[in-house]
């Protein structure tokens, strides 16, 4: 079963959740066009996330989620807001799920962690989670090493339970490329960034629109903490202290606010400006309706070219 069947929403599509930009209007705006549109709660505190999912369910009459970032110390409490609210959905990053996982299916709500490994998803599996999110390293944000082309079939393959693919996912033929690796549906991010309603400044959205191919580079590598972001003067300051030896604590005092920054001043030059690799075919801001139907709309259009190609083996 594919996974706007299992969610009873228009598209197997994902709003992938990110701090600062995922906001309860937004969430909502991305449910309402037909995807599953995701709260960020992972910059917020327990109160925060109870008046984000309120509002949400003031703006949308459709399935939406709620992300845990599990490295917020109010994790917990935000845990017990969510059992309390019940969304459809709750995906979570940044650390292990399994503790909640019981009480929130015993909430009745469907649990889908994001990891970045098949041996994490087999974990996640284990704890019976609902479905992973199988995320590669062409991701925007916090991102592991494998690649997406790499590590969905491999899920697949290893898992019983559904497999979502995300990292370098943005139009019909890449979404194709998911779907044709075994996933049941996809999650994005960069390509929502340019939407319309998306609420970071228009800097942001200008800087992936102009972004090339290779404009990002990951940071944090050596203190296991890898983070996609726009080649600019923060990134190569980090870098650099990288290469001299910067311990972690150094590392995050650089970092500190700058994804605020980039989403709320518009500084992307001194702003950590998250974005994958697939902003270098990311050319317009437009509508979330139309982002999601271009891209169905040329999924199906790629399907019946391949199917020709496929015919001349």
């Amino acid at each position: 079963m594919l996974l706007h069947q299992r969610l009873n929403i228009k598209y197997p599509i994902i709003q992938g959740a990110m701090a600062n930009i995922a906001t309860a209007e937004f969430a909502a705006a991305v449910s309402n066009c037909g995807a599953l549109g995701v709260i960020a709660t992972g910059a917020m505190t327990a109160q925060q996330a109870y008046d984000a999912i309120l509002t949400c369910r003031q703006l949308t009459d459709k399935p939406f989620g709620v992300n845990v970032m599990l490295m917020n110390p109010h994790s917990p409490a935000i845990v017990d807001v969510i059992c309390e609210l019940k969304p459809a959905v709750v995906t979570t990053g940044a650390g292990n799920p399994g503790p909640y996982i019981p009480k929130l299916k015993e909430a009745g709500i469907m649990v889908i962690p994001i990891v970045p490994t098949v041996s994490l998803a087999r974990r996640m599996e284990q704890a019976n989670a609902d479905m992973v999110i199988v995320e590669g390293t062409e991701a925007g944000g916090h991102v592991g090493e494998m690649t997406t082309m790499a590590l969905v079939p491999q899920a697949v393959d290893a898992l019983a339970i559904d497999v979502i693919a995300a990292g370098g996912i943005a139009d019909g033929r890449t979404f194709n490329a998911a779907m044709s690796l075994g996933a049941s549906g996809v999650q994005v991010g960069t390509c929502l960034l340019v939407a319309q309603e998306c609420p970071i400044h228009q800097n942001y959205k200008d800087a992936i629109i102009k972004a090339k191919d290779s404009d990002t580079v990951v940071t944090g590598r050596s203190v296991s903490a890898p983070v996609r972001i726009l080649k600019n003067a923060m990134s190569n300051h980090y870098i650099k202290l990288e290469k001299e030896g910067a311990d972690r604590e150094e590392l995050e005092k650089l970092t500190l606010g700058s994804l605020r920054k980039a989403v709320f001043d518009g500084n992307v030059k001194d702003g950590s400006v998250m974005m994958g690799q697939i902003a270098g075919m990311i050319k317009e801001v437009k509508p979330l309706a139309v982002i999601f139907e271009e891209m169905i709309a040329e999924a199906k259009v790629e399907q019946m070219k391949l199917a020709e190609k496929l015919g001349q083996l």
